[in-house]
């Protein structure tokens, strides 16, 4: 279509019967598998790069237990090879979300996958370390409990509003995967000694920033009962 109005084209502005029996403007009739090649297009934008990135992590969950509890789980080769498969996972955690943000790549599954990536390889990664001996089970319980509970508070309070992401949030994350990466290998002397400092700083803002989280959730929570409140009295008037 050009745009041109068929008056101005020395056309007839009337429609025809048939045009009028299609409903399709100016007689024109609709492309035979138009409604298909659509619904190829939206199903095609599932796999976009941020996504790929988001499926990658995912397939290197299972890899990592593997390669974490490979011969034993003590073998100093094999924890490297793990390190290696962790460290692709939190390094493309970095890029996916920037990636589907700045080029509009945004979509439903990723809203899904995305977390879901984030958690399962910190968490496999926190459960492994806590079934061979080398991290206490309170440290993986905080840090997943504090995971799953943000998360919960995120969907109850959705309806009022989104919580965004804290910059101490991402410094946790960042204290996280630094902590266990280096919990994951086979680290000894003063960088043993290290990583056991990085880790106390690590459980440190998971607490204080999951405790800003909840602060945030109930604010969140009053502000948009006082808005609806508000709004309803108001229609009343």
């Amino acid at each position: 279509m050009t745009g041109v109005p068929a008056s101005a084209a020395g056309g007839s502005s009337k429609a025809t019967p048939a045009a009028a029996a299609s409903g399709e403007p100016g007689g024109a009739k609709p492309v035979r598998g138009g409604k298909i090649a659509a619904a190829a297009v939206n199903q095609a934008s599932v796999w976009n790069i941020a996504n790929l990135l988001t499926m990658l992590r995912l397939l290197l969950v299972p890899a990592f237990v593997m390669l974490m509890l490979a011969d034993g789980g003590y073998d100093p080769a094999w924890r490297s090879l793990a390190w290696a498969a962790f460290a692709i996972a939190m390094i493309t955690d970095l890029f996916d979300g920037h990636i589907a943000r700045t080029y509009n790549l945004v979509t439903d599954f990723g809203k899904i996958a995305d977390p879901i990536a984030d958690k399962a390889i910190m968490g496999a990664a926190l459960i492994c370390l806590s079934a061979l001996g080398d991290l206490p089970w309170w440290v993986t319980a905080v840090i997943l409990g504090r995971e799953l509970g943000v998360t919960l508070l995120r969907f109850l309070v959705i309806r009022y509003g989104v919580i965004p992401a804290s910059r101490g949030g991402k410094l946790k994350t960042l204290t996280q995967g630094v902590a266990v990466g280096m919990y994951i290998l086979a680290l000894t002397g003063w960088l043993a000694t290290l990583r056991f400092w990085v880790m106390g700083a690590a459980v440190v803002l998971t607490v204080v920033t999951g405790l800003d989280y909840v602060r945030q959730a109930i604010v969140l929570r009053r502000q948009g009962i006082a808005e609806r409140k508000a709004a309803l009295e108001e229609t009343e008037a």
